[in-house]
């Protein structure tokens, strides 16, 4: 019988890979800090910031050479750019919905007040029976109220502001500071992800990074199609009255000719509704319909009728689709939430353990700062969050690559299983160890080519491409 020995002290590779795999959450962690200083230290944030980048993006590139899995990434490659396709095409969808909602009802809807409501002032391009004296009126006292700043379609109640509100009352300042505190954005999020992606090349999380990210957008873009679908369907009133005229200065302040049409003659007036719901007909005469401004715009001509451009936006359909922002009406939901929580559900699966608590919390911490600062409703954060979850779940099927490594693992130890019992039974330790070493090595037998010319050409490609893609995504969401 063999005389028990205790087991030999960690060999240096082991705690050097422990310490790689703690040092992502570490690297996370000081990520979101060191961005913070820029409220509370601007000069020590100035001083850090690019310390850090630098550190990061040195080291990054420093395990490239050591990195053994491109053969995998190489097989995740074409998914991970059909991924980058499908959310772009989402984006361009969600970007005409976000205008077409904000133009459809023009200016006037965003600004009126409830008192200019009441004034029937919204049905004013359907009413010919008034007379001058009484048109002269109403919009005198129109331009009252709007020199007041009053807004119409006043925001819709919302229990969720209410209890922040009545929260402010009960805790102590200090509690209520922190939560209103900007720690943590949507380039941040991003950023999160992007260094969970990156992690692949130190083994804290499993390969391959592509698959991983062609799963992450993939997810959003259903996610953002959802969403568009959402809002489109049903326009909501702002959180913030004020910012279509801020930001849409140049949208039509009168309405599409369908809200002329379907929506103005019985916007206000419950009788008008009652008989639109016993005849299921629009019913009403518009006599006299503003017809928009039609550019040249080629084959892309439809989107007139969606986008309904002014002559001072310019010939260009995409210039003013940049134009749209983050849109100005109630988006249902928020889209800011779906990608804090994919990008938190994605370190909860890949990464686990305490900083994923972490990144849960600022999760939380973000979407009642966007009811607080009434970015949205808190429905829009609440069904963001679910939202989000089921997508990630629904979507395991991208990242299938985890499942292949082990299926292979499993094979080989379905092969051996004799032998690695009779070694047991025999305590032929040594052979144990060399079986155990072919099962890990049959999960791993695509790496044997990782060296070759071609594979340190798309590795190279894989990292330019990659920072590319960091860099335009931090440009186009540096306005949120």
């Amino acid at each position: 019988m063999r005389r028990w020995s205790p087991p030999p002290p960690p060999r240096p590779g082991v705690i050097l890979k422990a310490l790689r795999g703690g040092g992502l959450g570490i690297a996370a962690m000081a990520y979101v800090g060191v961005d913070y200083l820029r409220y509370l230290s601007p000069s020590l944030h100035e001083r850090l910031q690019p310390a850090l980048w630098t550190v990061l993006a040195l080291v990054a590139v420093s395990r490239v050479p050591f990195y053994k899995h491109w053969s995998a990434e190489l097989r995740s490659a074409l998914p991970f750019v059909a991924a980058i396709l499908f959310m772009l095409s989402a984006l361009l969808f969600e970007a005409l919905s976000v205008r077409f909602v904000t133009a459809v009802l023009g200016l006037d809807w965003h600004r009126q007040s409830s008192e200019e409501k009441s004034l029937g002032i919204a049905t004013q391009i359907t009413e010919t029976s008034l007379g001058d004296a009484a048109k002269k009126g109403k919009e005198k006292k129109r331009d009252e109220i709007l020199e007041q700043g009053l807004s119409t379609a006043p925001p819709l109640p919302d229990t969720g502001q209410w209890l922040l509100l009545a929260l402010n009352e009960k805790l102590p300042q200090t509690v209520v500071e922190m939560l209103r505190a900007h720690v943590i954005g949507l380039h941040h999020f991003l950023m999160l992800f992007i260094m969970l992606a990156f992690s692949v090349l130190f083994d804290s999380v499993k390969a391959p990074g592509l698959g991983l990210g062609a799963r992450y957008m993939f997810t959003m873009a259903i996610g953002r199609l959802l969403r568009a679908i959402s809002f489109v369907s049903t326009i909501l009133p702002s959180a913030r009255p004020w910012c279509a005229s801020a930001r849409f200065s140049s949208v039509p302040t009168y309405p599409h000719p369908w809200a002329q049409k379907y929506y103005v003659p019985y916007a206000s007036d419950a009788t008008a509704i009652r008989q639109l719901i016993h005849l299921d007909i629009a019913y009403d005469k518009v006599a006299e319909v503003i017809v928009d401004n039609r550019p040249d715009w080629g084959s892309m001509s439809f989107l007139i009728d969606f986008l309904r451009p002014n002559p001072s936006e310019g010939a260009s359909w995409y210039n003013l689709l940049k134009k749209a922002g983050g849109g100005c009406n109630d988006l249902l939901y928020s889209g800011h939430m779906l990608v804090a929580v994919l990008t938190a559900m994605a370190w909860t699966e890949a990464y686990g353990g305490f900083t994923s608590a972490l990144i849960w919390m600022l999760v939380l911490h973000s979407a009642q700062r966007e009811v607080r600062e009434r970015h949205h409703y808190s429905v829009d954060c609440v069904v963001a969050i679910y939202v989000g979850i089921l997508l990630w779940k629904m979507t395991g099927f991208i990242w299938p690559t985890k499942n292949v490594s082990r299926d292979r693992r499993l094979d080989k130890l379905e092969k051996i299983q004799s032998r690695l019992i009779q070694a047991a039974k025999d305590s032929d330790m040594d052979e144990v160890r060399e079986l155990l070493k072919e099962v890990e090595l049959a999960s791993t037998q695509d790496n044997q080519q990782s060296t070759s010319r071609a594979m340190w050409l798309f590795s190279g490609a894989t990292i330019f491409s990659t920072l590319t893609i960091v860099l335009l995504a931090f440009t186009w969401t540096s306005d949120g």
